[in-house]
C-alpha cells in the first residue's frame, strides 16, 4: 500500500534553503539571474565558467543573500574540468541537489560558410557540454536518489529562423538536441527520483545576443506578442519551480519563456 506523502504549503514546496546548485556559466546573463533567483530562495551556490574571476565577484554578491556560494573555473567541454567541478563540489557541500546546464555559445554564420571547427565548438560547448554535466552531477544524484536538472534550451531549438534575422545553424542544432536530450533523460532517470527538465528562453538581451537585438530590434519585437524582450526576472520564477519540490512530478517538460513567440 503506498504510503501518503505528508502536506506541504506552497512556501515550503518552494524552498530551497540547504540545497546545493551548480550553476553552469553562471557569473553572467541568464545564468546569474537564474543563479540568484535559487539563492533567494535558501539554496547554496556553485558558480563556474571558463573564466572564474567573473564567478568569484558573482559568488560574492550571492553571499549577501545569505547563503554559501563557491566559484570554480570549469570548461564544459573537457570531461577531466567536469569531473573536478563535482568532485569539488562535494567536497565542500557533500551534495548536488541542482543542476543547471547553461554554459553555452553561438556562432552566426551562414551555414555555406561555417567551418567544421566553429560547428564543433557550437556543438560540444553546448550538447556535449550538457550530456558531460548531467552525466557526472548524475552520478551523485543517483546515489542520492533525488535530483534536479535544468538544461538550458531555447526556442531556436524548436523551430528555424529565416536567414534575415540570425544564421546560427550550429546553435540551432545544439539546442534541438538539448531538448532531445532532455526527453530521454527524463525517462532514463524518473525511477531514481531525478527529474529533468528544460528551459526554452526566447529573446533576452545577453552578451551572446546584444548584436542581433540591436540590428533586429523592431523586426523582432513585432514577432513577440508581449511586445518586449526578456527580462532580468522573466526567467527566475521557471527556474525555481524546475529546482524545487513543486516541480516533484514535472519531468520531461521544456518550459518556454518568450512572450508567446512561439505560441
Amino acid at each position: 500500500m503506498a504510503v501518503k506523502e505528508a502536506s506541504k504549503s506552497v512556501q515550503k514546496l518552494f524552498d530551497l534553503t540547504g540545497r546545493v546548485a551548480i550553476i553552469t556559466g553562471g557569473s553572467i546573463g541568464l545564468g546569474r539571474q537564474m543563479a540568484e533567483a535559487l539563492a533567494e530562495e535558501g539554496a547554496n551556490l556553485v558558480l563556474c565558467a571558463r573564466k572564474k574571476e567573473r564567478c568569484e565577484e558573482a559568488a560574492h554578491d550571492m553571499e549577501k543573500l545569505g547563503v554559501r556560494a563557491l566559484a570554480l573555473g570549469c570548461d564544459v567541454k573537457d570531461q577531466a574540468s567536469v569531473q573536478k567541478l563535482v568532485d569539488d563540489t562535494m567536497s565542500h557541500f557533500g551534495r548536488i541537489d541542482i543542476l543547471i546546464n547553461n554554459a553555452g555559445i553561438s556562432w552566426g554564420v551562414p551555414t555555406e560558410k561555417m567551418t567544421l571547427a566553429e560547428w564543433n565548438k557550437v556543438i560540444e560547448t553546448n550538447l556535449t557540454g550538457t550530456f558531460l554535466c548531467a552525466q557526472a552531477a548524475g552520478r551523485i544524484m543517483l546515489q542520492q536518489e533525488r535530483g534536479k536538472i535544468i538544461n538550458m534550451a531555447s526556442v531556436a531549438g524548436i523551430r528555424g529562423a529565416p536567414p534575415e534575422t540570425v544564421q546560427a545553424i550550429a546553435y540551432h542544432a545544439s539546442k534541438g538536441g538539448v531538448i532531445s536530450f532532455t526527453h530521454d533523460l527524463a525517462v532514463k532517470w524518473a525511477r531514481h527520483n531525478i527529474q529533468v527538465n528544460a528551459i526554452a528562453p526566447g529573446w533576452f538581451p545577453t552578451h551572446m545576443s546584444e548584436r542581433v537585438l540591436e540590428s533586429k530590434k523592431d523586426y523582432l519585437l513585432s514577432h513577440i506578442p508581449a511586445r518586449r524582450f526578456g527580462s532580468d526576472h522573466d526567467l527566475k520564477g521557471a527556474a525555481v519551480f524546475l529546482a524545487s519540490d513543486a516541480s516533484s512530478y514535472v519531468s520531461g517538460l521544456v518550459l518556454v519563456v518568450d512572450g508567446g513567440q512561439s505560441a
